[in-house]
């Protein structure tokens, strides 16, 4: 499973979501990009993208794309908001 990690998302949990194959945005080059743009690449290239924008949903249509959206709600990116979400 390839999963991108959007821009607010801390490196720090890719440690945490391993064997699986992950990469950030900025890892990816693609750091600015606007959603639009950066779900046409990252459908190329990934099976999942974990953001936290809340406006997502809202700002793009979601039903036409061909890759998985996991939208995590946390009160701050930090690591440790994420860390009771991983199972």
């Amino acid at each position: 499973m390839r999963i991108l990690l959007d821009e607010c998302v801390t490196h720090h949990l890719k440690s945490h979501l391993a064997p699986r194959e992950i990469q950030t945005v900025t890892e990816a080059g693609w750091t600015g990009i606007k959603n639009s743009e950066l779900l046409r690449r990252a459908e190329d290239r990934f099976d999942v993208f974990l953001p936290v924008d809340r406006n997502l949903p809202f700002q793009q249509d979601l039903s036409r794309t061909r890759i998985a959206i996991v939208l995590v709600h946390v009160p701050e990116t930090d690591i440790e908001a994420f860390l009771p979400l991983i199972g």
